[in-house]
Parts: C-alpha cells; structure tokens; sequence
C-alpha cells in the first residue's frame, strides 16, 4: 500500500512586532484619556462614583472613536492586493 502523501501546508503569516502591539497602544491611549478625564471629574467633583463612571465612559468612547478612525484610513498596499484577489478569483478556483 502507498501511504497517502502530506496536504500542502499553507503560508504560515508572521505579523511584524508593530501589528502585534498596535491593539496594545490602542488600549493604552483609551487608559490614559480615561485616567486623565478621570482626573478631571475627582477635582471638580470629589466623588469616586462619578469618578469611576466618568473614566469608564470616556475609556469606552475612545475606543470606539479609535476603532472607527483605524477603520476609516486607507489599507496598506499588501491589504489592496489581497483584496485584488479576493474580487477576481483566478480561473482554478471552485466558486
């Protein structure tokens, strides 16, 4: 009998150390906004309620308002030839 040979492994992908770290800074620069609104709301107000809501709420909009500005620039030049494909498959593809 003939032992059945080996799929073919697909290209492993590596992100590069700053995709890697870009959620990273996202979520750090939300903190900080957060931490400073934060600050803002305890001088004004001297209440740690209002304090811990404020800095949620301002964490939450900043993330969201970066995630929609991370979404809104213009693709990289790998992220436009993969699209390139994806809308003309080549005449081998099944669909």
């Amino acid at each position: 009998m003939t032992e059945p040979t080996p799929p073919e492994q697909p290209e492993t992908v590596t992100p590069s150390r700053h995709d890697r770290l870009r959620p990273a800074e996202l979520l750090g620069f939300a903190g900080v906004l957060a931490v400073f609104a934060g600050l803002i709301v305890l001088m004004v107000s001297r209440d740690f309620m209002r304090t811990g809501i404020g800095a949620v709420v301002v964490f939450i909009v900043a993330l969201v308002v970066l995630a929609l500005l991370g979404l809104g620039g213009k693709p990289s030049a790998e992220d436009a030839e993969a699209r390139k494909s994806l809308r003309h498959p080549g005449a081998d593809s099944a669909h």
